[in-house]
């Protein structure tokens, strides 16, 4: 628990020092637009003074040649030089706009929403107003923090992927190594179970005691089959799918309360699918155990196989309480559950044994709430070789 909150403060401060640095680099750009742009506006001052004194000027006794400097050293900043609502001038504009009378109204418009103008006294009563907009270093300084935001984002995203998948992985290490262990530690008992079995089969007791007990027995060695292929790659068989999945089917029948009213639909002929029957029955027990407790053990469950083109689907379906459709995906998720008791375990193996192991498809087909649900799983079907 400690290590636990330990790690927590440690992310929070993680992410706290993050949020602050990106808040002072931010903070810092708008700084230095703010500077760039004070610096512009003193530029343009000097501009609009030395276009003043060259409006005054004495050819012969006005030295001009400083302001002439001044005026042409602007290289970078658009101007539009404007008298008595005319314009008698423009700088550092593109030709295209300037010869053309629509688009240089148009770009003034932009300028003067950009910034304010100089006023520029050149006389008495006389003005003229000099507009201008942002240099191209402005222009780029002012996406500046929109692309490190950019960047930040995408560099969260990959840490957090990294982490996520690394937790992933270690969740999985762990789960898989307690599955081996649990079927390690049936196997004891059941090898005892099995001993006992075969003492009460010598001294001749009743058949269907014993037929029911071998029944159990071997669907324990099933369980620990099942859990010992937890975190390895199972093998898969050519298989008619419809035996299989009847198999299961027919034995959960007949170990649920007769409250449950069950229904097996599924073509005659057989349906050949490369899967394992082990993790297949454990597929189909999860989804009928799963509709059952929807149920709360009294209603309808159906199981309906069919093909459709290249797949073999396999739908079941309950009379239970249905899923909202914002939780389609939601269900196959690790520790999801609305119910009290549960790790919310069942649909998320379910999920990773029919597409991870048997590259096929799973998933909430319909659902409405206080009516039940249908799951769907699909199957590339194999095809007889002749």
């Amino acid at each position: 628990m400690q290590f636990s909150e330990r790690r927590n403060s440690t992310r929070w401060i993680i992410i706290i020092t993050s949020f602050v640095i990106v808040t002072l680099i931010l903070w810092n750009t708008y700084s230095f637009f703010q500077i760039f742009k004070n610096e512009e506006r003193i530029k343009m001052e000097l501009w609009g003074e030395s276009m003043k004194t060259l409006l005054n000027a004495d050819p012969e006794t006005t030295e001009v040649e400083l302001p002439r400097q001044i005026m042409s050293n602007n290289t970078t900043i658009p101007i539009v030089l404007v008298e008595n609502g005319v314009i008698i001038n423009q700088t550092n504009i593109d030709e295209e706009i300037t010869k053309n009378k629509t688009k240089l109204n148009a770009f003034l418009e932009k300028l003067k929403k950009e910034n304010e103008p100089i006023k520029i006294e050149y006389d008495k009563n006389k003005y003229q107003y000099l507009y201008y907009g942002n240099s191209s270093l402005l222009n780029k300084l002012k996406y500046y923090p929109v692309a490190l935001l950019l960047i930040i984002f995408l560099f969260g995203a990959v840490v957090y992927n990294f982490y996520r998948s690394t937790k992933m992985a270690t969740q999985n290490k762990l789960w898989a190594g307690m599955a081996k262990e649990t079927a390690h530690q049936i196997g004891t008992p059941l090898s005892s179970l099995i001993g006992w079995l075969e003492i009460m089969k010598a001294d001749n007791m009743d058949e269907t005691i014993v037929s029911e007990i071998e029944k159990d027995i071997n669907r324990l060695q099933t369980i620990t089959d099942r859990f010992s292929k937890i975190g390895s790659e199972p093998v898969l068989e050519i298989k008619d799918i419809v035996q299989e999945t009847k198999e299961t089917f027919d034995y959960l029948q007949s170990r649920f309360s007769k409250q449950i009213e069950f229904s097996f639909k599924a073509p005659k002929n057989p349906l050949l699918v490369s899967f394992n029957p082990a993790l297949h029955s454990w597929t189909i027990e999860n989804l009928a155990k799963n509709a059952i407790d929807a149920m709360k053990g009294r209603g309808k469950l159906a199981l309906v196989i069919k093909e459709d083109g290249n797949f073999v689907k396999i739908k079941v379906s309950d009379t239970g309480k249905g899923i909202p459709k914002k939780e389609f995906k939601k269900v196959f998720e690790p520790g999801f559950t609305t119910k009290k008791r549960g790790w919310g375990l069942g649909l998320s193996l379910t999920k990773r044994i029919v597409e991870d192991y048997h590259k096929g498809k799973i998933k909430v087909s319909e659902s409405e709430v206080g009516k039940g649900t249908s799951m769907q799983i699909s199957f590339k079907k194999v095809e007889k070789k002749s």
